[in-house]
């Protein structure tokens, strides 16, 4: 996504609900908190050999927010003596919207702000952005290089 992670979020996978452990202790009493897996305990991998091709599931960014994506296993990667080779991305649209722009409803108001100069917060928008954003920007490449380097980062 291009997201830093600095708000809550979780993956509804089938039944269950996958999270950081933060976020289960800070969000969940402990009669909801057994519907919850700490993430770090979770493999992309388990979770495509769990849905299969076409399978599905959901990931939830800044609660408050209301971000909310669907993301599709387009097919389950060939495996090599139990080995899973790292997913890849193979299609998405538009940018990602800027951590903290408001949800849905601030994101179309930053874009109404940036796309009108005679806007009352078209300068705001603009510095706040730090000049250039394109919301048509989907560089598939910058992501899956990023996939990577993020897979390196946590070992």
């Amino acid at each position: 996504m291009g997201w830093t992670d600095a708000h809550a979020h979780e993956f509804e996978i089938g039944a269950g609900l996958v999270a950081p452990d933060w976020w289960i202790r800070e969000a969940w009493s402990e009669e909801e908190a057994h519907r919850y897996l700490d993430e770090r305990r979770v493999s992309v991998a388990a979770v495509v050999a769990e849905l299969g091709p076409r399978g599905e599931f959901e990931y939830r960014y800044d609660m408050g927010d209301g971000w909310a994506h669907r993301i599709v296993i387009e097919s389950a990667p060939p495996s090599a003596a139990g080995e899973f080779p790292l997913p890849v991305c193979v299609a998405g649209e538009n940018a990602c919207p800027p951590e903290d722009v408001g949800g849905p409803h601030g994101y179309a108001e930053f874009l109404r702000a940036l796309g009108e100069r005679r806007h009352e917060q078209h300068e705001d928008m603009t510095r706040w952005i730090g000049g250039v954003f394109d919301p048509k920007g989907f560089d598939l490449n910058w992501i899956n290089r990023d996939w990577k380097g993020a897979k390196r980062r946590r070992r």
